[in-house]
Parts: C-alpha cells; structure tokens; sequence
C-alpha cells in the first residue's frame, strides 16, 4: 500500500511543477488560481511522502519520489508545453524510468 501512496505522491509533484509551468504563463485570477493548484498539490504530495517514508525505505522512496516527478514533469512538458522531444531526451526519460523500477524491485518492502 505504501508504494501506491508514493505513485500517488509522485504524480502530485507532476501536479505542482505543472501548475508553476501553467502561472508563468497567465496573468491575474488564473495565474493564482495556478499558484493556488501548486500550494495543494505541493501539501498534498509532501504528506503522502511523509506518510511512504513510515515504513519504505527514506532513500529509495525519495529516489522513487523525485524520479516519478521528473520523469512526469518532462512528459507534461513535451506534450503539454510542446517542450522538444529529442532522442537524447525521451532516452534518458527511459533510463529514468528504468532506474524507478530497478528500485521498486531491490527494495525489501
């Protein structure tokens, strides 16, 4: 169940670093109304982390946790903020993932 929680945590931290992407890019209410879909998303995602961390591993939750945000980040930005989507680029989103699941398969919990 723990891993479930940090999946979800993860995507959360896709959710604000997509809400600060979307703010930059708008002005008045709906830029805050961005920043204020960062503020819950950020909570939301720190508490589930904190919750994970109970009883996985600190390092390999925070490796796992940082690793979905990165990878989701980048993913959001290619298809969202038509950000390039180089060979380079989709290779090391996929060592990434990669290097997500080699952890969720050493890990003891």
């Amino acid at each position: 169940m723990n891993w479930i929680i940090l999946i979800i945590a993860g995507l959360f931290e896709v959710g604000f670093t997509s809400c600060l992407g979307k703010a930059k890019t708008t002005t008045g209410t709906e830029m805050y109304s961005w920043y204020g879909g960062f503020a819950f998303c950020l909570t939301v995602s720190m508490v589930l982390l904190m919750k994970a961390t109970q009883s996985l591993p600190l390092g390999t939750a925070y490796a796992v946790w940082t690793g979905i945000g990165a990878v989701g980040t980048v993913l959001v930005g290619i298809l969202v903020f038509k950000e390039p989507a180089d060979f380079w680029r989709v290779f090391f989103i996929f060592t990434l993932i990669a290097s997500i699941v080699g952890l969720k398969a050493v890990s003891s919990h």
